[in-house]
């Protein structure tokens, strides 16, 4: 190796011996707590909400209402960055809005799953040492 590719080694010398890192610790990083019981359920039933999701669309509706100056019905969403907005009948609107709230709620559910797939795993999956404890906020727990 040349000299210009070693590493300078010489800042660890401060540290005296100490250990540098401390292990991370949650308060729900025992694997055998009943919380993964709790979790593995709860993941199980998310999982079985997803298969009665039905039709699902993006975007917003909104009835402007009788005399609005344009079609009562309408639904907006982005398309490539920019607002589109298209008149719906009354029977389009009805579907859209079912449709807009499934999406909401799937989106909802999955996020959900995720939070719960992170728990376990920083519950459960070995880590590495850590300086300092990882927050919930860290870890996307809140």
């Amino acid at each position: 190796m040349k000299k210009s590719e070693r590493l300078d080694f010489s800042f660890i010398g401060r540290y005296g011996g100490r250990s540098i890192d401390k292990g991370a610790r949650l308060l729900f990083m025992n694997p055998s707590t009943p919380d993964l019981a709790a979790w593995e359920k709860e993941y199980a039933r998310l999982r079985e909400q997803l298969g009665e999701v039905s039709w699902i669309s993006e975007g917003y509706v909104q009835d402007r209402g009788p005399g609005a100056g344009g079609p009562c019905y309408q639904w907006t969403r982005k398309v490539r960055g920019k607002t589109v907005s298209v008149a719906l009948s009354r029977e389009q609107y009805e579907w859209l809005r079912e449709a807009i709230a499934q999406w909401k709620h799937l989106q909802a559910t999955l996020r959900r799953m995720q939070r719960l797939s992170r728990q376990v795993l920083f519950a459960s999956v070995r880590h590495p040492r850590r300086r300092k404890k990882l927050g919930k906020r860290t870890l996307g727990l809140i």
